[in-house]
C-alpha cells in the first residue's frame, strides 16, 4: 500500500512529538536565578550582534557553515529536475536522493571518532576535499555524456560524507568563537543557513536542468565560496575557536 503525499506531514508530526519529549524529558534545567535588567533586552541583542559582526572568525564561520548548506540546498532542489529529464518518476526519485543524506549520517558517525585523533581543523579540511571530489565526479560525468541516474546519485555519496563531516566542528566553531554570546550566535548562524539555503534552492531555477551540467556547475560554485571561507581559517587569520 502506498501512502499519500499528506504522509509526510504526518511523519514530521510524530518525528516533532518524539523530539519534544527527548528534550522535555533529557535535558538537565540550569535555570538560575533572575538577575537584575540593567539595559534593554533590545540594547543587549544589539550589542550581541555588533560583537559578533567584529569578530572576523564568526563571519569566517557563518559563511562556511550558511554556504554549504547552499550547496545542498541546491541538490535538494535540482536533482528531482535532473532525475526526471533522465527518465526517473515520482515513486523513484526518493530512491536516488535518499543516497546523499544516508551518507551525510555516516559522516556525522566517523566525526564522532576523527575528531579527537587527528583534530577539528583536519576533520574539516577532509570533509570539504570529500564535498569537492564528489561535484566535481559527478560534473565530469555529466560532461562526459553519461546522462545515468547512477550518475548523479553515486558521486554525491562523498558529497554527503562530506558534509558530515565537515558540518559538526563549523557549527561548534561558530557557537564556541564567542561563548558568551553562543545563543546569539547560534540564531544569526542559523538564520544564515536558511536564507542562504533558500537562496541556494532559488538559483536552480535560473538555469535549465536537462541534465547534471549545470546543476554540477551551480554546486560546484557554492561549494567553492565555502572552500574559501574555510582556507581563510585554515591560514590563521580568524581565531581558533574554544574548546568543547
Amino acid at each position: 500500500m502506498r501512502l499519500g503525499w499528506q504522509a509526510n506531514f504526518v511523519l514530521l508530526t510524530g518525528l516533532s512529538l518524539v523530539l519534544f519529549i527527548a528534550a522535555w524529558r533529557g535535558l538537565p534545567d540550569h535555570t538560575a536565578p533572575a538577575e537584575p535588567q540593567q539595559t534593554h533586552w533590545l540594547r543587549d541583542m544589539a550589542s550581541s550582534y555588533a560583537q559578533l559582526a567584529r569578530a572576523p572568525g564568526f563571519l569566517l564561520y557563518v559563511a562556511l557553515l550558511s554556504m554549504t548548506t547552499a550547496t545542498f540546498y541546491a541538490f535538494l532542489a535540482g536533482a528531482p529536475i535532473v532525475l526526471g529529464s533522465y527518465g526517473v518518476g515520482p515513486a523513484g526519485i526518493g530512491y536516488y536522493i535518499m543516497l546523499v543524506p544516508l551518507a551525510y549520517i555516516v559522516g556525522n558517525y566517523l566525526t564522532t571518532h576523527l575528531v579527537h585523533r587527528i583534530g577539528e581543523r583536519t576533520v574539516m579540511r577532509l570533509g570539504q576535499g570529500s564535498s569537492l571530489l564528489g561535484i566535481g565526479l559527478m560534473l565530469a560525468l555529466a560532461l562526459a555524456g553519461v546522462d545515468t541516474p547512477l550518475a548523479l546519485s553515486l558521486p554525491l555519496l562523498l558529497l554527503g560524507m562530506g558534509h558530515g563531516l565537515l558540518v559538526p566542528p563549523t557549527l561548534i566553531g561558530t557557537v564556541g568563537l564567542l561563548p558568551a554570546l553562543a545563543g546569539a550566535a547560534a540564531a544569526v548562524a542559523g538564520l544564515m543557513q536558511q536564507l542562504m539555503g533558500a537562496v541556494g534552492g532559488f538559483v536552480v531555477g535560473l538555469v535549465p536542468h536537462d541534465g547534471a551540467v549545470n546543476l554540477g556547475w551551480l554546486m560546484l560554485a557554492l561549494s567553492a565560496c565555502a572552500a574559501v571561507a574555510m582556507a581563510l581559517l585554515q591560514r590563521g587569520q580568524a581565531t581558533r575557536p574554544a574548546a568543547g
